[in-house]
């Protein structure tokens, strides 16, 4: 899998590139149909890690944190995560790139734009914590 491959697969979906750097490896995407707006794609071998930004923390919330632990168990692919200074809610998908065929990557993007679709009026609140 390389990084012209990965290009195609974003533009068979009709995905809007509004960065990529092949020295990193990373795209930055968009369609604002599906509710994607600066999903990061990194290439980053033997993975490809796909980053969404949903939202930042402004309070600590048990309720919050517990609430997107139980979503984790009912999604089958990816998961919410918090980013390392512990301030940003991100959804976080990752797959071995070895194999990655088209749909697959496809997959991908629609499982996080299926949660979006979802979960938007709770992520919203989330948000306003």
């Amino acid at each position: 899998m390389d990084f012209k491959t990965v290009e195609q697969y974003i533009r068979n979906l009709d995905y809007k590139i509004v960065h990529k750097s092949e020295e990193s490896g990373v795209f930055v995407i968009e369609n604002s149909l599906d509710g994607i707006h600066n999903l990061i794609v990194g290439i980053a071998p033997p993975v490809i890690i796909f980053e969404q930004y949903l939202f930042t923390i402004t309070t600590d919330s048990m309720e919050m944190f517990k609430s997107l632990l139980m979503k984790n168990r009912d999604m089958i692919h990816g998961a919410f995560a918090i980013t390392e200074d512990g301030r940003k809610v991100i959804f976080r998908y990752t797959l071995q790139i070895h194999n990655l065929d088209f749909n697959e990557f496809e997959a991908a993007i629609n499982s996080l734009s299926l949660l979006i679709s979802e979960y938007y009026e709770q992520l919203i609140q989330f948000s306003k914590l």
